[in-house]
């Protein structure tokens, strides 16, 4: 009997969802994803403490010997991400998802001109676009950038993904790929109702990627899902079949620890033959129906203000460390 990752494996593309790049040498996913939380837990850790300095001594030179610390550490947060990206790339062979400052969420014009930067830094270092997933929210403003992006032959993740209204939207702008949130929606619900649980075929996050899931097949569109954001392993389990899973180091472990049969759950057969009603959605349409989507709207507004004050924090980390190398050593 083969583990539950490898059967995983030959009906889903398994990305990793973490920062930490001795957690993907060792479940080595096709592709890996980071968020503004995973680059600052990441950043932390002692044993990546040489990228954090290499970014910070690159700022230094960029900005020349009188620039305060401040200005240093704001130049290479700029940067982080994208060191991230390339020590990760160097071990995968599919793509990275390097996410646009989530306080730029409702900019339009401001994402545009930070992914094109992104993009730029990745291929001034030898990498190809076509290795990199611009990261966005999954706001009106957001999805419009990326469908100015994809034209340009910038490939987009959009993220924070939690309404049917969303992924419509996404896949009309024709966006490479959407990232919902299975356990954030669980969350939502469980609050909500004082539920402690709900049954793996009933949970809400594993209805709205069905959802989503069958609604692309039925119809043809080439925007791939990635169910994002897991609780428990049964979650991944009714997920099988889905384009790609985005999957916890702490999820990764017990999957690729247990044994047993994991049938497909989602199939692009099985969505042709369903009955479902074809809808168009213009930015009135996304505005009403995301505001009757009291999850959605909550969810989205949380996870903005999550990331925006994980890079606040990561911001903060970076002049401390500043600090630090200005130092003394001590004997």
């Amino acid at each position: 009997m083969v583990s539950l990752l490898a059967q995983l494996k030959e009906v889903t593309t398994v990305v990793a969802d973490t920062g930490d790049i001795g957690a993907i040498e060792q479940f080595t996913p096709q592709d890996a994803t980071t968020n503004p939380s995973l680059i600052t837990a990441a950043a932390k850790l002692p044993q990546y403490q040489s990228i954090v300095d290499e970014t910070l001594e690159q700022a230094k030179q960029a900005l020349g010997d009188d620039a305060s610390d401040q200005a240093v550490a704001k130049e290479a947060f700029k940067h982080l991400a994208v060191a991230f990206g390339k020590r990760i790339l160097e071990i995968i062979p599919g793509r990275v998802s390097t996410e646009v400052d989530a306080r730029l969420s409702y900019d339009t014009e401001g994402t545009l001109a930070t992914a094109r930067e992104l993009i730029g830094e990745y291929e001034a270092a030898g990498i190809s676009r076509d290795r990199i997933l611009i990261k966005i929210a999954s706001t009106w403003e957001g999805i419009k950038a990326a469908e100015i992006l994809e034209k340009e032959g910038i490939h987009c993740n959009l993220t924070l993904l939690f309404g049917l209204h969303q992924a419509i939207a996404c896949a009309e702008a024709k966006v490479t790929l959407i990232s919902p949130f299975v356990g954030r929606i669980l969350d939502w619900y469980k609050q909500d109702t004082g539920r402690d649980s709900y049954p793996p075929a009933e949970d809400p996050g594993v209805q709205s990627v069905t959802e989503v899931y069958n609604y692309y097949k039925k119809f043809g569109y080439k925007t791939e899902i990635m169910g994002a954001s897991f609780r428990n392993i049964d979650e991944i389990k009714e997920l099988a079949g889905c384009d790609l899973l985005t999957i916890s180091p702490k999820l990764l472990k017990p999957l690729s620890e247990t044994e047993g049969d994991l049938p497909r759950k989602l199939s692009p057969e099985d969505a042709k033959d369903l009955d479902i009603e074809k809808k168009s959605i213009d930015k009135a349409t996304f505005d009403e129906m995301h505001k009757a989507d009291r999850m959605a709207n909550d969810k989205l507004a949380e996870g903005i203000e999550g990331f925006s004050k994980a890079l606040e924090e990561l911001e903060q980390l970076l002049v401390d460390r500043l600090a630090q190398m200005g130092q003394p050593a001590t004997v």
